[in-house]
């Protein structure tokens, strides 16, 4: 099942975007690749897996649980990101966010249907990172 969130959607109003937003991401696995700026090759192998996601106060921020696999890393834990909005469109957008476990980075990823591109940095390593999103099965529905 694809997402449905993107340009082109006219929301009654904010509270139904998050609403739609949480839905859309929770329970959905972020699988793709990565570059390294410099580094000549094939693209490295990533894997997210967003058990759900729910708005956290005021702001822009949402709570995303979620099991981060790249290289030798594999780890589940709970992540406040912010989300920006470009129009209709959520923007995971991140500058020198420290996430325990992994380090900090900064990360600006826009969520486009059933895909997702953007860019990332740690430290003075950066690049660039892109994927497909689908629907995982979650217990309830095995």
């Amino acid at each position: 099942m694809a997402l449905v969130l993107g340009a082109g959607w006219g929301w009654a109003d904010d509270a139904a975007k998050i609403a739609a937003l949480e839905k859309q991401l929770s329970g959905t696995k972020f699988i793709g690749a990565f570059t390294i700026d410099g580094k000549k090759g094939a693209p490295a192998k990533e894997e997210y897996t967003i058990l759900d996601v729910r708005k956290i106060g005021k702001g822009d921020l949402f709570l995303f649980r979620a099991r981060v696999k790249f290289g030798k890393t594999d780890i589940t834990l709970p992540m406040p990101l912010p989300i920006k909005w470009a129009g209709d469109t959520p923007v995971i957008s991140m500058d020198n966010l420290s996430i325990p476990g992994l380090g900090t980075f900064s990360a600006h990823v826009v969520i486009d249907g059933d895909k997702y591109a953007g860019t990332w940095k740690h430290g003075k390593v950066g690049g660039h990172l892109f994927g497909k999103i689908s629907r995982i099965k979650t217990a309830r529905e095995k």
